[in-house]
């Protein structure tokens, strides 16, 4: 992290005042009211304070700079795509996702590659989408449809599966509300 902000040239006061705020930090665990014995927290930023998520972006910020492919990023999630017309295109998605590997390996922030998935919109090549975990690669599993922050995105880009769900929880609210007067 420090390495990272020291890259953004903020300045030695202001680093040096982020590195002291990341430091010394120790953890324990509470399950059931019992304690773990304290550990200390040598990676990562604090989660739940103000600055967490602001270094967590600065922290990723360069992920972009690592493909070819389009890349949107939102928290601590990541999408990239690309147009594709023919295999050549496939195998430079391919390569996007190895150069995100790479990043991964080089500053120590694994991707959950159980998350990691393959979508095509229109019409499908016959590509097969691999991802490096650990010391096995792993082939990325297809998929139709993807919850992506509350909205259904499906492979045909129509609206349909995003209704369905909108139905399915009207009619469980106003179930919910149908009982409550019932009980009344």
């Amino acid at each position: 992290m420090l390495q990272k902000l020291k890259g953004l040239k903020l300045g030695d006061m202001l680093t040096k005042w982020i590195g002291q705020f990341l430091l010394g930090r120790q953890m324990r665990v509470h399950v059931n009211g019992s304690f773990s014995s304290w550990i200390d927290v040598i990676s990562g930023v604090t989660q739940g304070s103000v600055l967490g998520p602001l270094l967590f972006l600065i922290f990723v910020n360069d992920l972009s700079d690592w493909v070819k492919s389009s890349i949107l990023m939102f928290a601590d999630n990541t999408k990239i795509w690309t147009k594709i017309k023919d295999t050549g295109e496939c195998d430079l998605l391919q390569q996007d996702r190895s150069m995100l590997m790479e990043w991964s390996k080089q500053w120590l922030l694994a991707f959950n590659t159980d998350k990691c998935n393959v979508m095509h919109t229109g019409h499908d090549l016959p590509t097969v989408y691999t991802m490096p975990d650990g010391k096995n690669t792993i082939q990325l599993e297809t998929i139709t449809v993807e919850k992506d922050l509350g909205v259904y995105v499906t492979n045909y880009l129509k609206p349909t599966e995003q209704c369905i769900q909108a139905a399915r929880k009207a009619q469980s609210v106003l179930g919910t509300i149908k009982k409550a007067i019932q009980d009344y």
